[in-house]
């Protein structure tokens, strides 16, 4: 039997509702294996432990995790904290500590999900979205100066390094080879951005000839968003900078019919620390505490945490669940247009997984 150790962070609103949820879906496989065992430690890090503490997590924080197989992670958000302190104190502060620099963002529409594209056929929107996760627009370099004055000045700027982009690429290539169309769409901006985005440009090149079988070429990010829109079967894996992948893989989510049901992974590819996974919702205090959270952005996270320890089958016997439980608009959460809570969609996911 394997016994996997993971650290459990709910974080702030929803996300303490969803990841109980998705806690109590490994022990529904668990229960119904004799091949699984899961440990949890959670730690209760967040809004709540800034008001007592003046910081999102310990600064040594990092050290309690560092043993763990992997993560799940709730949402980082409070309305009574700034959110740069909230997202650099928390997530981003795990991100980067454990170099997590591949952001990996599946999206498709599952079964019974009422898309907005209504001309997209489900197997038309099939993406995986490769975000670079460590430095670019979020390298958190930057400062401001003479604040509260007519003079004052801020700057945020974006950081790219021959290493960071290189790796992604390498990534994103590898991640579309494995895929049935062997297809990869580079998001740029390199004809306004003529510095950075051009080295971005050249090292995607460079990189293609290491894949000689994946059909690759790029985009302008402002063109990508239409693209997705109106010829959804022409994109399959794209890659794109920090900032930029978080934008389109909010719409992709749009498109796929909820930000509710979208998972993300982020990823140290080399295995030197533990990798995290999330739903991409966010904390959304507008519905905490009302059973109104959708859980399948969660338990599709968690998908993609078994499949990263290698627990392929497992991780298949969960995503069919899942797409059982979304077929049925019985179990559909107020954020698909039903009526259905998070503790019954999460007892329908565990009984299909106790069926077997």
């Amino acid at each position: 039997m394997k016994t996997y150790r993971i650290a459990t962070i709910p974080g702030d609103g929803i996300g303490k509702e969803v990841v109980h949820a998705g806690q109590q879906v490994l022990e529904a496989l668990a229960a119904a294996s004799s091949a699984l065992r899961f440990e949890f430690e959670n730690f209760g890090w967040g809004g709540d432990w800034y008001r007592k503490h003046g910081e999102m997590m310990p600064a040594d924080g990092l050290d309690a995790l560092r043993d763990k197989h992997a993560i799940l992670f709730g949402s980082a958000g409070d309305p009574d904290i700034p959110d740069h302190i909230t997202l650099w104190g928390l997530r981003l502060k795990i991100c980067q500590g454990f170099d997590q620099y591949a952001n990996v963002r599946p999206t498709r529409i599952l079964p019974g999900i009422d898309a907005p594209l209504k001309r997209c056929r489900a197997q038309d929107l099939d993406w995986v979205i490769v975000r670079e996760n460590s430095e670019g627009e979020y390298s958190g370099v930057g400062g401001r100066v003479h604040q509260g004055h007519p003079i004052e000045a801020a700057t945020d700027v974006s950081m790219m390094t021959r290493a960071g982009v290189e790796r992604i690429m390498r990534f994103a290539f590898k991640l579309a080879q494995s895929r049935p169309r062997k297809l990869l769409t580079v998001i740029t901006k390199s004809n306004a951005q003529r510095h950075a985005m051009v080295m971005w440009d050249e090292i995607a090149l460079q990189i293609s000839k290491e894949f000689p079988d994946v059909t690759w070429g790029k985009e302008l990010v402002d063109a990508a968003t239409a693209r997705m829109v109106n010829k959804p079967a022409t994109l399959d894996t794209l890659v794109a900078t920090n900032l930029h992948a978080d934008i389109l893989s909010d719409l992709a989510a749009a498109l796929a019919g909820s930000l509710g049901i979208a998972p993300t992974g982020n990823i140290d590819p080399e295995r030197r620390y533990p990798s995290m996974f999330e739903p991409i919702h966010g904390s959304a205090f507008d519905i905490m505490g009302k059973g109104l959270a959708n859980p399948v952005g969660t338990f599709w996270s968690v998908v993609m945490l078994l499949e990263h320890l290698g627990e392929i089958e497992a991780a298949a016997r969960l995503m069919a669940a899942i797409e059982e439980v979304t077929a049925n608009p019985a179990l559909h959460t107020a954020d698909l247009g039903g009526s259905a809570t998070t503790a019954e969609v999460t007892a329908a996911v565990c009984n299909r997984l106790k069926a077997g």
